[in-house]
């Protein structure tokens, strides 16, 4: 289900459950809001987790201070929409074999995305990043789609947006057979002196990371600790804590070892173990919830993401079991 800004705006005090709203008081609601908890960020993929990566950056700032998140990954799409970009060049390439007709549709719209992204203003983006702070998210991962097809002007671009939010790192997939395409956007990243999070899904591999990290010390990794598990069979901590210095955020998902996806707390996914131990680390990486579990029947996203966002605090705010 999607929600447009009023709906997210009536939804937000309505659905929370009580417990996420325990132990706040109803003057906390009208300050800024704080998901740093025990020194560690807790942050949403937006505008993903409200499942319309095409929402505005009103719409989701709008729900960030709705549920208490404080900082975020942001993907590209609602600063772009905020500069300018035609929303038709920013949907996506969509699901399932295109039709001869939609390829070219969506090659054309791909050229154009970069025409515009190449002489982009990218100070507008100020604008935005003002208006987010302001309202007390801070916004410190940028997210690509499709970053291995820019050119190298747009990647100067991509770059420097994220700076110009006040992003200290970026995010975007790395297919397995396209990990040489790091060793190209490594030499972007130091040009920039700015971290990549790559990001895999269940391919993804300890081995793949490792590649993509010799070629820049800016290459780092966006570790999913749901998709880790499910894909590698094995818990995440080792490799978390081998290279926590290379972790720009750690996307927070409970999964089954079969791949399913469930509420935090019922899977196989290490979600205390891992939040606890970056906070008694002090690692300086965003625990990035990503809602991904169906919703349950009588209930709707934001109660759930609100129930994440809790599971989340409870772990953080206990002692090390």
């Amino acid at each position: 289900m999607l929600y447009t800004r009023r709906e997210l705006g009536k939804l937000a005090l309505a659905t929370v459950p009580a417990a996420a709203l325990a132990g706040r008081p109803l003057a906390a609601f009208a300050a800024k809001p704080d998901s740093k908890v025990a020194g560690v960020q807790i942050g949403l993929n937006v505008p993903y987790d409200f499942g319309n990566n095409m929402m505005s950056g009103d719409e989701v700032l709008d729900g960030c201070v709705k549920l208490g998140i404080s900082a975020v990954e942001l993907r590209s799409q609602p600063v772009e929409q905020f500069m300018g970009v035609p929303a038709a060049l920013l949907a996506g390439p969509g699901r399932g074999a295109p039709t001869p007709e939609q390829a070219a549709a969506r090659k054309t719209a791909a050229e154009e995305l970069q025409k515009w992204r190449a002489s982009a203003p990218v100070s507008k983006a100020k604008e935005f990043r003002k208006k987010y702070e302001d309202a007390g998210v801070l916004l410190q991962i940028v997210k690509y789609d499709n970053i291995l097809n820019f050119s190298d002007q747009v990647l100067d671009y991509a770059f420097e947006l994220a700076n110009t939010l006040g992003a200290r790192a970026i995010s975007c997939e790395l297919p397995v057979d396209q990990v040489e395409g790091a060793k190209r956007l490594g030499q972007f990243a130091d040009k920039h002196k700015t971290m990549i999070g790559f990001h895999g899904h269940l391919t993804m591999t300890p081995a793949i990371w490792e590649k993509a990290f010799s070629y820049s010390k800016y290459n780092g990794a966006n570790l999913d600790i749901g998709h880790f598990i499910s894909g590698n069979k094995t818990s995440p901590v080792p490799f978390l804590k081998q290279y926590h210095d290379r972790i720009t955020h750690v996307h927070v998902k409970d999964k089954t070892l079969d791949d399913k996806n469930v509420p935090f707390g019922k899977g196989d996914t290490p979600v205390k173990e891992v939040l606890q131990l970056i906070r008694d680390n002090k690692w300086n990486m965003q625990a990035t919830i990503e809602f991904e579990y169906p919703v349950p029947a009588g209930s709707d996203r934001m109660t759930e993401i609100a129930k994440s966002i809790q599971f989340c605090r409870d772990a953080l705010a206990t002692a090390k079991t």
